[in-house]
């Protein structure tokens, strides 16, 4: 299910069937997370994770075809097993990016029968990032991230 507030927003909601405490395992602890935060056959690398307001939120994501694509920002807000704020539109030290592209929004929120309600939100500069991230594959890109984050957790 998506839903977007605005001409700006993209966002993935989905009900994960795993408990919230292992869904934030997945997010927060950098081995973890360079196992699903990607689609396969995408692949992170080199996560760089400072879960604190203006920590550094980095990692460089890999294409099939050799593709590599830094992702370089800041945390703005971490809530223990509720939220993460990160943005691109800084990188560490508050210097601001050349080209920011989001804010990502991520909440987790106990649902029944011990599952995650899991929402990703994509707050983007202009319509025409919103516009570009849609064509980039937003909605399978993040649903099939999703979908490897949710049998990850359920291992653990």
């Amino acid at each position: 299910m998506t839903a977007a507030t605005d001409d700006r927003e993209l966002v993935l909601t989905r009900t994960l069937d795993a408990p919230r405490h292992l869904v934030w395992r997945c997010w927060t602890e950098p081995e973890l997370l360079s196992q699903w935060y990607c689609p396969k056959p995408w692949y992170v690398d080199q996560v760089v994770w400072d879960l604190t307001p203006g920590g550094r939120s980095a990692c460089v994501m890999h294409g099939p075809d050799g593709e590599a694509m830094p992702q370089d920002g800041v945390f703005l807000e971490v809530i223990d097993q509720q939220k993460i704020v990160s943005t691109d539109a800084f990188t560490v030290g508050w210097v601001p990016s050349a080209d920011p592209f989001m804010t990502a929004v991520v909440t987790f929120e106990d649902a029944p029968g011990g599952k995650t309600l899991y929402v990703a939100r994509a707050r983007h500069w202009s319509p025409e990032k919103k516009q570009q991230h849609e064509q980039m594959g937003f909605h399978d890109g993040w649903g099939a991230a999703a979908d490897q984050l949710e049998a990850l957790a359920k291992t653990l």
